[in-house]
């Protein structure tokens, strides 16, 4: 008869074998990245590589790396998670706040707390540190999070006065140009929706600090092209091609990351942009030997072909070179045949790091190392064996048990007071 308590029970049991297998996972993450394992296969860092290699997201790959090198320094919190006591979420928030001195103290706290509980303590904590100390310049990011509407949000987060910088700018530009201009209550109300800034700037006003983004970027664009990089750089590229879902003859457009754009907006953009037809790949866009300068027109066609660098597993998709496969001083033709687009990094390492590109007769790129070994395009992967046996037999070998309540929190139900923990955790760590 199916019981809910073994379920539940497989599901710990389960989870502790997972966070052991994740320890091993860190520990080899860690060695491979002290090691440059990922340089010599031409990634540009170690996250970029495990996002090729075992499909991770950017953001969780970075996380990875950070996580498994603060590990070689905490040996106690090590040692938990080796063992299934700790539970990656538990060791991530505390490599955020944890140092070599307060390794062994941090972990007794996490072995009474919930990983909620965990989590809410370490930001606490972390966050008193830091309104004592430096403020932390690592902690200064721009995040894009496609929303499910289709807009998209810009997360900034800056020093207090770089911040007070970029306002500043913001409502320069909302002045420039739009001081007699409205919306209409349609716009007005979706604009007060999605906006989420300070009572003295109301979003219901036109223009709004929404608006004064596009216009600084519009302005800043407008007044710094850049030269003597073989075509415009500074372009948005919309691609139009007919609707799968949609009757023949009527068009969609999508943006280069293949984010879509609707059919208001391609008519809007439409008015005042300059249209580009580009029909096919390109083939036969050729300048010939003439010059080694690549003309807008080919580095437009290598934009929509390649859509950023090609080498395997790189996902850079700006600042991006035209390479001539067979190059321009051996006889090579700037031609869309004959030209690749590559990263910085990349193109060093193909014209400095040893490697080399080749095209082949079905016009697939190989990128070649040092050594003489070529590159995959995808990572090749083998068909393992069944995950439970697998993890029972590692654990075994290891002589790690990871039966019974080992990663069950210790918390005794009492209602957490977080101002005090996070008061107490400065008192006895921070001191």
């Amino acid at each position: 008869m199916f019981s809910v308590e073994k379920l539940g029970e497989e599901i710990a049991v389960l989870a502790m074998h997972i966070d052991a297998a994740t320890h091993r996972l860190l520990e080899c993450v860690r060695q491979f990245d002290e090691e440059c394992g990922w340089a010599a296969q031409g990634a540009v860092s170690c996250a970029a590589w495990l996002c090729w290699r075992i499909g991770l997201d950017p953001a969780t790959a970075r996380e990875k790396v950070r996580v498994a090198r603060a590990l070689g320094k905490l040996p106690a919190i090590d040692g938990a998670l080796k063992v299934g006591k700790l539970s990656y979420a538990k060791v991530r928030a505390l490599t955020r706040v944890a140092t070599p001195e307060t390794d062994a103290q941090l972990l007794e706290l996490a072995m009474v707390a919930t990983g909620a509980q965990l989590e809410r303590l370490c930001r606490g904590y972390r966050g008193a540190l830091v309104a004592d100390n430096a403020l932390p310049l690592a902690e200064r990011s721009v995040r894009r999070r496609d929303l499910p509407g289709g807009m998209v949000k810009l997360e900034i987060v800056l020093l207090p006065d770089e911040a007070d910088l970029v306002l500043r700018a913001l409502d320069r530009a909302r002045e420039v140009g739009h001081t007699d201009k409205r919306v209409s209550a349609d716009a007005r109300n979706c604009d007060e929706g999605h906006a989420n800034v300070s009572a003295e700037t109301p979003e219901s006003e036109f223009p709004s600090r929404a608006d004064g983004v596009v216009a600084l970027a519009e302005s800043y664009l407008a007044g710094n092209v850049a030269t003597g990089n073989g075509g415009e750089r500074f372009q948005v590229m919309l691609h139009v091609d007919q609707d799968p879902l949609a009757p023949d003859g009527v068009l969609a457009g999508t943006l280069d990351d293949g984010t879509p754009v609707s059919a208001e907006a391609l008519r809007r953009v439409a008015c005042d942009c300059g249209l580009v037809a580009v029909r096919g790949d390109g083939e036969g866009l050729n300048i010939g030997h003439r010059s080694r300068s690549i003309p807008p027109a080919i580095r437009r066609v290598l934009a929509l072909r390649d859509r950023g660098c090609c080498f395997p597993g790189c996902a850079h998709s700006r600042f991006l070179h035209g390479h001539h496969i067979r190059h321009w001083l051996h006889g090579g033709e700037t031609s869309v045949d004959n030209l690749a687009l590559l990263c910085t990094r990349h193109h060093h390492l193909v014209h400095e790091g040893g490697w080399s590109v080749a095209r082949t007769a079905e016009g697939q790129l190989v990128f070649t190392a040092p050594d003489g070994r070529a590159l995959p395009p995808v990572p090749a992967r083998e068909t393992g064996e069944d995950s439970l046996v697998f993890l029972h037999e590692w654990a075994e070998e290891r002589g790690v048990d990871l039966g019974g309540d080992a990663n069950l929190p210790l918390w005794d139900g009492t209602r957490p007071d977080y101002d005090w923990a996070v008061g107490a955790m400065l008192l006895n760590l921070a001191g």
